[in-house]
């Protein structure tokens, strides 16, 4: 169970692109002070945890309403989480608005689209649709919320990140997790893919 748990857990903790977040949140946030900062991260890190666990519990119930397959969106998650990948590989990244001043950009552009962007939205809906029983489902929305934890404490501590990891750091960091992410939107493609031959 513990096994599940940690495997579950990196992979939602890699799907969540933590350090292209990191990069985001520090460009994005470079004008607050260090109070007006941390408070920002833990609102970024409430959001993401409602919005992505809510995808991750009632998925299914959405691809009952619009009568899609399992097997036929995790092709289309498969497929978007893989550009999101391959930009984050080639080092790419849309920029962001931070907006006007009073605008809280917490949950707007840091918890959606950045951290729970489409293909991260695609891959909770497919993860959590995968998921029988309470008991797993249980134990895969703690992993759920302890990646998003993780996520959240790494934003907390993001001055000090960039000061340890430097710019570059950051952006080869953001660039293995991109591979990292690749992977598991080829697993999520090629078993659609299979099973959708196969039915």
């Amino acid at each position: 169970m513990l096994a599940l748990f940690f495997q579950t857990y990196l992979k939602l903790f890699f799907v969540l692109t933590p350090f292209f977040a990191i990069s985001a949140f520090i460009s994005l946030t470079q004008d607050m002070t260090p109070i007006e900062r941390k408070k920002t991260a833990v609102k970024v890190t409430v959001a993401v945890i409602i919005s992505s666990v809510i995808l991750y519990l009632y998925g299914r119930y959405i691809f009952d309403l619009f009568g899609i397959t399992l097997d036929a969106f995790r092709i289309g998650a498969g497929a978007v989480l893989f550009l999101s990948a391959l930009n984050m590989v080639n080092g790419g990244g849309k920029k962001f608005d931070a907006g006007n001043e009073d605008d809280d950009i917490a949950v707007v552009p840091l918890a959606i689209p950045i951290v729970v962007g489409p293909g991260t939205i695609g891959a909770l809906l497919v993860m959590g649709s995968s998921v029988q029983g309470y008991k797993d489902m249980a134990l895969a929305c703690a992993a759920l919320v302890a990646a998003v934890l993780t996520v959240g404490i790494l934003l907390f501590i993001s001055s000090s990140l960039k000061r340890l990891l430097g710019r570059r750091g950051l952006n080869i960091m953001s660039r293995l997790t991109g591979l990292f992410v690749a992977s598991i939107a080829a697993q999520i493609f090629f078993t659609g893919v299979r099973n959708f031959m196969l039915n």
